[in-house]
């Protein structure tokens, strides 16, 4: 006779779903972070760019703006 004991190992797969959600939801938060401040650096860029064309040049701009802030 063979005596063969079967055990049936059942794997706690819902926490391993639910550390994979977490981390997918962590990487699209990180990734709409950088989008967010790409955009932002872009805005800024061509704010200074702009306004050094208004004023003359990088010069201009920095002599304007502390002519605004002296008064």
């Amino acid at each position: 006779m063979n005596n063969t004991t079967h055990t049936l190992v059942k794997a706690d797969s819902h926490s391993k779903e639910r550390s994979t959600v977490g981390a997918e939801i962590s990487k699209i938060g990180v990734s709409a972070i950088a989008i967010s401040a790409g955009i932002i650096a872009c805005w800024a860029t061509a704010c200074l760019f702009a306004g050094s064309l208004s004023n003359g040049g990088p010069f201009g701009l920095i002599i304007n703006l502390v002519n605004a802030i002296v008064g």
